[in-house]
């Protein structure tokens, strides 16, 4: 696909194939150097871990055309530390963060024409992934990972941009409460098609997963973090050791705080005490802030702040983060890297 072959007001999320990305090596106990390829097609060992056992992780971080041409990262650090922590629970062995935010770099200016321009809404998405392949067939860690990133440019996850959209709370469980929820995984997504294939058959976005022990507390939004505004203005975010740690959110907690002067709760959100929020929304990088209309528990549809509006606080706390990101906005320190 050619750039002038892209209608950049109509993106969604999909796959288009980019001209470069980058692919390292880790074999006899170290990365080798990273290079850039054209080829978009993987060639591995048909015993590799990753195929049979699920020994793989991946980040997802937005690289973000600005109004004077230039090219923001948001936040990449994080990002790297988090995929740190997915491979620390999966024994596989972690990039160096200077060097993550280098091979982001490295992919963003090679795709440079794939981002889409400064007002369309659009930025390009980058898939960082490590799996672990090589000859094997035992459960154990691999002998041989690859790390990679790709990139392509995106619109909404959801469809329809910033207004709200109603979810349903689904019996399924995301992860074990002593599992891999806190890692970004692909195994806790595989979970999650069938909760939300059925979600979306009833004509909901997506649906909410309860607390696998209790089945009382709203913990995730299908693949984004959940949270919502109190009527005293509180700004409350679940707080589980099977939530994955989104940066978006803790990019919110703080924008909350600091910008918004809104008190930060981080704790249990009880799915029968939902009249305690005038808003909600569900927040991701790939998600933005998408605001929740509506949720449906046993049959009954809970409407907060409104189904064809969006909530005041939630409003700000957008504007905030997208012109942060698109350095509209003066952001906290570190928070941008200049590509």
């Amino acid at each position: 696909m050619t750039q002038g072959s892209i209608d950049w007001d109509k993106l969604g999320f999909d796959y288009i194939k980019t001209d470069l990305r980058y692919l390292s090596y880790w074999r006899d106990g170290a990365w080798q150097e990273g290079t850039l390829t054209e080829d978009n097609v993987l060639h591995i060992s048909e015993g590799s871990t990753a195929l049979h056992y699920g020994q793989q992780c991946f980040e997802g971080l937005k690289a973000y055309r600005c109004k004077d041409g230039s090219i923001n990262l948001f936040r990449p650090d994080q990002n790297a530390l988090r995929m740190q922590r997915s491979c620390a629970r999966l024994l596989m062995p972690s990039v160096p963060t200077d060097v993550f935010i280098e091979a982001c770099k490295k992919v963003v200016q090679a795709n440079e024409r794939f981002i889409p321009p400064y007002g369309s809404g659009g930025s390009l998405y980058l898939r960082p992934f490590i799996i672990g392949v090589g000859d094997n067939i035992g459960v154990r860690t691999a002998p041989e990972f690859i790390f990679s990133i790709f990139c392509v440019p995106v619109g909404p996850y959801f469809k329809g941009g910033l207004k709200p959209h109603n979810f349903v709370i689904s019996s399924y469980d995301r992860a074990a409460p002593n599992g891999t929820g806190a890692a970004k995984v692909g195994g806790n997504y595989a979970a999650s098609l069938m909760p939300g294939m059925q979600a979306k058959a009833q004509s909901f976005a997506d649906c909410i997963y309860l607390d696998p022990q209790t089945h009382s507390k709203i913990e995730e939004v299908g693949s984004a973090n959940f949270f919502a505004i109190t009527h005293n203005d509180e700004f409350v975010t679940p707080k589980s050791a099977s939530v994955l740690p989104g940066i978006t959110r803790l990019s919110l907690i703080e924008l909350a705080q600091s910008r918004l002067g809104l008190k930060v709760v981080e704790g249990d959100v009880f799915i029968d005490q939902l009249d305690t929020f005038k808003e909600a929304g569900a927040c991701g990088t790939a998600a933005v802030i998408t605001p929740i209309g509506g949720i449906e528990y046993n049959g009954k549809l809970h409407v907060f702040y409104s189904q064809d509006d969006v909530g005041p606080i939630t409003r700000r706390l957008y504007s905030e983060l997208t012109g942060i990101q698109f350095g509209d906005v003066e952001g906290p320190a570190g928070w941008v890297v200049k590509v």
